[in-house]
């Protein structure tokens, strides 16, 4: 960090002592990071952020005196800030995340990843990451003020309707809310969806339940060797990688845990791949907020076959890293806001 850019403010929110020392020591000598503040519970982590006005805010999801989500909620309506919260699998963990998502978090922190007690010298690489993504959040998009009820308008020539054998979609910070608002608008497809969606194993349970209960659409987890049938929404699960296969004729999952040179698992560069070699000119790629590049490999290999790709334009993206990536791989078919994403599946399927 140059001298003219000043350090990211990180006020710290947890009932544990032990984890508030460790973050303030993870960041104490950073060159980027400085913790400003730490509260021991959503009561205080509320006042804090509203005098304090941190760049971004690490909160527990359960809490004394005011819980994770509640004290969420008060942030985002008086003095928004961009939310990492460290969450775990625990009881009603993975709902309460996916809520957390719904609310307005960026992104989650998975407590139980580092087995047992929380070790935060195992998170440090993956926290400061999340920090450093977090703190470039425009709010404005956070909150849904870019999203407006508009027809689609694909952003090159004309859309035709076209005999499409299936949806590939993928997504990573941020997804889980963009995934919402695409799903619940989305008219029955003619098609099968499926998604990858980063997260940390457990966790796309409890999204593809919350996805399943918002959207007039039958959305799941995907099983190994399940033939995916149109109209439905099958949902990658976490440390797999959801592949595409015909057997019979028919379209199959395939689950693999082989990493296959990919830096996630899942990845959405394996499903769009598998897309492309099994449906050819027949696929529709997808690719919607997220840190990083993954799906751009992949969006190569759909357009060589003859298929087609969308991408959320940087106007919606909470992270426009995956859909500027994919931009600058290939000729997209449509690059639109997140609020036209549905309508402009449907046109092409």
């Amino acid at each position: 960090m140059t001298g003219s850019q000043r350090k990211i403010r990180l006020l710290v929110v947890d009932d544990s002592a032990f984890v508030r020392r460790a973050i303030i020591r993870m960041f104490e000598n950073s060159a980027d990071i400085e913790v400003v503040g730490v509260a021991a519970n959503g009561e205080s982590a509320v006042e804090l952020a509203r005098n304090l006005a941190p760049d971004v805010i690490t909160l527990d999801v359960q809490m004394p005196v005011l819980d994770g989500l509640s004290a969420l909620e008060l942030i985002m309506k008086e003095c928004p800030a961009p939310v990492i919260m460290f969450s775990c699998l625990t009881g009603k963990g993975g709902e309460k995340t996916m809520r957390a998502l719904e609310i307005g978090a960026v992104d989650f922190i998975d407590k139980s990843s580092a087995g047992g007690a929380m070790d935060i010298g195992a998170l440090a690489k993956e926290l400061t990451g999340k920090i450093k993504v977090a703190a470039g959040v425009d709010m404005e998009k956070l909150r849904g003020a870019a999203r407006k009820p508009e027809p689609a308008r694909p952003c090159r020539g004309t859309v035709h309707r076209s005999s499409t054998e299936v949806v590939v979609v993928g997504t990573s910070t941020g997804g889980p809310p963009a995934l919402q608002q695409v799903l619940s608008r989305l008219e029955q497809p003619p098609c099968p969806v499926l998604i990858v969606q980063h997260m940390p194993p457990g966790f796309t349970t409890s999204l593809a339940a919350r996805l399943d209960r918002n959207s007039s659409l039958t959305v799941r987890e995907a099983s190994d060797g399940e033939t995916v049938v149109a109209g439905n929404v099958y949902l990658a699960p976490a440390g797999w990688h959801m592949r595409l296969r015909r057997r019979d004729g028919v379209l199959q999952v395939w689950l693999d845990p082989v990493p296959g040179g990919h830096l996630h698992c899942p990845s959405v560069d394996a499903l769009f791949e598998s897309a492309a070699e099994v449906c050819g000119g027949r696929a529709l790629g997808v690719v919607l907020t997220g840190m990083g590049k993954d799906g751009a490999d992949g969006a190569r290999a759909i357009k060589k076959a003859g298929g087609r790709v969308v991408v959320e334009t940087e106007q919606t993206a909470i992270v426009y890293g995956m859909p500027k990536a994919v931009a600058e791989a290939v000729s997209v078919d449509a690059a639109v806001p997140l609020y036209q994403v549905s309508d402009t599946i449907t046109a092409m399927v």
